[in-house]
């Protein structure tokens, strides 16, 4: 039974782990278009904005004094950005659909109910209704390889049997 339950833990966590990659990634791809599109602000203001659109659309607020005071200062262009994100990047939609409906079912099996950052997702246009809900081995697959496409993830490199001895002993 504990083995059950660890295992179940151990999911948990890599899926996790999976949606804070799809953050990383939009965080990254974010904090790009920013420098271009608010090319007159420095680049720590659009790395906080690139962060503070993330974490409004994942909900997970930094708790740190300054990223608040930074959120509260600038929530405005925080929801215009949201609100555009589907038009600004739209490569990411199907990806950042993914980790939201994962996201969900991980806060669920930890009994926490966040089906409303999906209905705000819905709202704002960025989760692709028509999609299906990811199976974990197929979620794992697709942030792996983007993770690759993002130079985030060394993919596995399969070794032969030699190898694999030598490295062993």
């Amino acid at each position: 039974m504990n083995q059950n339950i660890s295992k179940k833990s151990q999911l948990l966590t890599v899926l996790e782990e999976g949606v804070g990659l799809v953050q990383m990634i939009l965080f990254k791809e974010l904090r790009n278009l920013f420098k271009q599109k608010y090319s007159d602000k420095d680049i720590i203001f659009n790395s906080m904005l690139a962060g503070a659109v993330t974490n409004e659309l994942f909900g997970s607020h930094n708790p740190e004094k300054k990223f608040q005071i930074f959120r509260d200062e600038n929530m405005a262009l925080i929801n215009r950005e949201l609100n555009g994100l589907s038009l600004e990047l739209p490569d990411l939609k199907q990806n950042i659909t993914d980790a939201l409906r994962i996201q969900t079912l991980c806060d669920n099996q930890q009994g926490f109910d966040s089906a409303a950052r999906l209905t705000k997702a819905d709202e704002l246009g960025i989760l692709d209704k028509d999609r299906e809900i990811p199976l974990p081995s197929t979620f794992m697959t697709m942030v792996r390889e983007l993770g690759e496409q993002h130079g985030l993830i060394i993919p596995p490199v399969l070794i032969s049997p030699d190898q694999d001895i030598s490295v062993v002993h």
